[in-house]
């Protein structure tokens, strides 16, 4: 593969699939094997098939084994599956990413990625061990320097498509307290979007670590969708239905996007310059974000 210097990917590059729902992205511990076999019925976009922060050091070798399996094993239906290994400098790095480049999962995901270099080391690393084309990487911003140097993770590599929020560890680093709103996490979660947005790539939340409080994550949720984020990333599958329900566009949304559509191809039709749709304005850019909910909605619906 190639590294570009731009944003744009090539639409049959793994970049190039950016109306992918990714909705709701759920962890799974992979050394639980019996959670691994639970994982091919639940109803979440993705999955993160995990060797890094669930698997206990003396475990690692096994989860490794076991999860390499899983991915290859075409168990998992409509769900896109990706590997998180373990990151760069630990001693599981290395045979982690031969591992996932043996097995293919539609994505490797990597933790603590600081640089553009890393990005790149971890590409070359794919394709030296045989990974498919399709496997892509999903870059985990979890730092404040790879907050402010996430525009240049994002484009570093075709291969990279999706940065990934981890906002826990983002939260230790910046010294900061969770609370409602994440008004601490705020500037980070911009800038993280920004990058993501001037590079055609997609941006997915962090976790809510209040596995008991449904009413705080969907505030949560809610939030990450306000703010333009295409997705959450979850560590219980009680968070499933309300993460999939916020992030899919609504029923009023599509009726108005159809009638934004209908009403722009009909004015430019009769050569009027002027459009409203319920006493609104609409310009290009309303017709090019109604195509997108459509077309999103058709994405989920086929799911």
């Amino acid at each position: 593969m190639t590294t570009p210097g731009s944003a744009a990917a090539p639409a049959d590059s793994p970049a190039g699939d950016l109306l992918r729902p990714r909705r709701s992205v759920l962890y799974m511990p992979g050394a639980n094997e019996r959670a691994l076999e639970k994982a091919r019925s639940l109803p979440t976009d993705a999955l993160i098939l995990d060797l890094e922060d669930s698997v206990a050091p003396d475990a690692k070798e096994d989860a490794r084994k076991r999860v390499a399996a899983a991915a290859a094993s075409g168990a998992y239906g409509h769900r896109e599956v990706t590997i998180r290994v373990n990151a760069p400098g630990t001693p599981w790095h290395a045979g982690d990413l031969r591992a996932a480049a043996e097995a293919g999962p539609d994505a490797v995901v990597v933790p603590k990625v600081d640089s553009a270099r890393t990005v790149r080391e971890v590409a070359a690393a794919l394709e030296a061990a045989g990974a498919p084309d399709r496997t892509a990487i999903w870059a985990m911003i979890e730092t404040p320097a790879a907050v402010f140097a996430a525009r240049e993770i994002a484009a570093a590599s075709e291969r990279l498509t999706v940065l990934v929020l981890g906002t826990n560890d983002l939260a230790k680093e910046l010294h900061a307290e969770h609370v409602p709103g994440r008004a601490p996490l705020l500037t980070g979660l911009s800038l993280v979007l920004l990058a993501a947005r001037a590079t055609g790539r997609v941006v997915l939340d962090g976790v809510y670590n209040d596995v008991r409080n449904l009413e705080g994550f969907e505030a949560e949720t809610l939030q990450a969708r306000q703010l333009g984020f295409d997705g959450k990333t979850l560590i219980h599958p009680g968070q499933l239905e309300p993460c999939n329900r916020i992030f899919a566009p609504a029923a009023e949304e599509v009726d108005r996007s159809r009638r934004i559509i209908d009403a722009f191809e009909e004015a430019t039709s009769q050569g009027r310059g002027v459009v409203t749709v319920d006493g609104r304005m609409i310009e290009n850019l309303h017709v090019e974000q109604a195509r997108r909910v459509l077309a999103l909605a058709a994405a989920v619906a086929d799911r």
